[in-house]
C-alpha cells in the first residue's frame, strides 16, 4: 500500500455502501467528511458515528456547490439513487447527480489536489452480449429506456471522470460495482435481496420477476469495500470491476434465501421489468493482477449476517404480520 491519507470525503455517505466506506476509513485512521442530502441515504446508518471526533456529517446535496473547509486528500463519489426503485421515482435526480454531481465532486479534488474515485456500476454494461464482463467491453445499454437514466448517468460519469483524467492530470479511480449486498440495505428499496428476505420474514409469497432464469453475482459488502480501499491507492485510472463472479439465477438465489431463512414462503413470477439484465457476472481478472483482490466471503456467511440485521430491522417474528 502507498502512504496512507489523512483525510476523505465521501459522498453519499448516509447510503447502503457509503455508511460502510465511512466506517472503513475511520478505522484506517482517517479523518471523514459524509455528505448526503438523505433523499435514499439514512441517519441510521451512521448514528453510531456521531461521537467520533474525526467523523463530520453535512447535509448537502453534491449538484450544488460543495465547499470543505481544509485539506482533503481523497474524494470517494458513492451519491446516487441505486436501486431500480429509486432511481425509476427519481430520474431527474439520478441524472443531476451522475452530472452536476460528479462534476462538483471532480471539482473538489481538483481545488483540494486530492485523489478522486468514483463510483460506477455494473449497469455500464446493459443487458450484456458478452459474458462475463470485463472492463473492455462498452455494453448494450439502452438510453431511453426507463434504466437509461441510471446507466447513462453512470456513463457520463466515467467520461467526465476520464476527462478530468486526461486534461487536468487529477487522479481519478473508477469502481465498477456488481451486486452488493449486507447490513443497511434498505428493506424497501425494490432490491431481490431486500424484497426477497422481507418477503420470507413475514411468510409472504417471494416475488420473482420474469421466470428467474436471469443471473446475478452477489458480493458481501465488506468485500466490495476491501477492493474500493485497494483501488483508491492504486495507480489504475481506468474502470476495475468489483464483485463476486460467483453466479446464480435469481430463482435459485430466491430459494437460498427461503432455505436460509426458514420460511415456508411459496414464489411467484411477475413479469419481467423492461431492460432488466438477463445475465450478470464479473470478470475480476484486473482487480486480482492490480490489486491483488478477490472475495473471501462466501454466501452463506454474508446472508447470515445480513439476516441478523433484517431480522432486527423488521422486529418481526417469522410468518407474523406485516410491519
Amino acid at each position: 500500500m502507498s502512504q496512507q491519507l489523512q483525510r476523505a470525503v465521501i459522498t453519499g455517505g448516509a447510503g447502503f455502501l457509503g455508511s460502510h466506506l465511512c466506517d472503513r476509513f475511520l478505522a484506517e485512521g482517517w479523518e471523514v467528511v459524509c455528505m448526503d442530502n438523505l433523499i435514499t441515504g439514512d441517519l441510521r446508518n451512521i448514528e453510531h458515528l456521531s461521537g467520533n471526533p474525526r467523523f463530520h456529517f453535512f447535509h448537502q446535496d453534491v449538484t450544488e456547490f460543495i465547499h470543505v473547509p481544509g485539506s482533503v486528500d481523497a474524494v470517494l463519489h458513492f451519491a446516487s439513487p441505486a436501486s431500480p426503485l429509486d432511481y425509476l421515482e427519481l430520474p431527474i435526480q439520478t441524472l443531476k447527480v451522475g452530472a452536476l454531481g460528479t462534476h462538483k465532486a471532480l471539482g473538489l479534488a481538483r481545488e483540494k489536489g486530492a485523489r478522486f474515485l468514483l463510483a460506477s456500476t455494473s449497469e455500464c454494461y446493459g443487458d450484456p452480449l458478452v459474458h462475463p464482463q470485463r472492463e473492455d467491453y462498452w455494453g448494450n445499454v439502452n438510453p431511453v429506456g426507463p434504466r437509461g437514466v441510471y446507466d447513462e448517468a453512470k456513463r457520463f460519469a466515467e467520461a467526465m471522470t476520464m476527462a478530468y483524467h486526461r486534461y487536468h492530470k487529477l487522479r481519478t479511480r473508477i469502481v465498477r460495482i456488481f451486486n452488493t449486498y449486507g447490513p443497511r440495505m434498505r428493506l424497501n428499496d425494490g432490491r431481490a435481496l431486500p424484497a426477497f428476505m422481507s418477503q420470507a420474514l413475514r411468510g409472504e409469497p417471494i416475488t420473482v420477476f420474469g421466470d428467474g432464469s436471469q443471473t446475478r453475482s452477489f458480493c458481501y459488502v465488506d468485500d466490495l469495500v476491501e477492493g474500493i480501499y485497494r483501488l483508491l491507492h492504486s495507480d489504475e485510472a481506468y474502470p476495475v470491476n468489483i464483485g463476486n463472479p460467483n453466479e446464480m439465477t435469481i430463482k435459485e438465489f430466491a430459494e437460498r434465501i427461503t432455505r436460509l431463512v426458514g420460511s415456508n414462503s411459496s414464489i411467484i413470477y411477475q413479469e419481467l421489468p423492461v431492460d432488466d439484465p438477463k445475465q450478470r457476472r464479473p470478470d475480476i481478472s484486473k482487480a486480482k493482477r492490480l490489486l491483488g483482490w478477490e472475495p473471501r466471503f462466501d454466501l452463506d456467511t454474508g446472508l447470515a449476517r445480513t439476516l441478523s440485521y433484517f431480522r432486527e430491522r423488521l422486529d418481526a417474528p417469522l410468518r407474523g404480520p406485516r410491519v
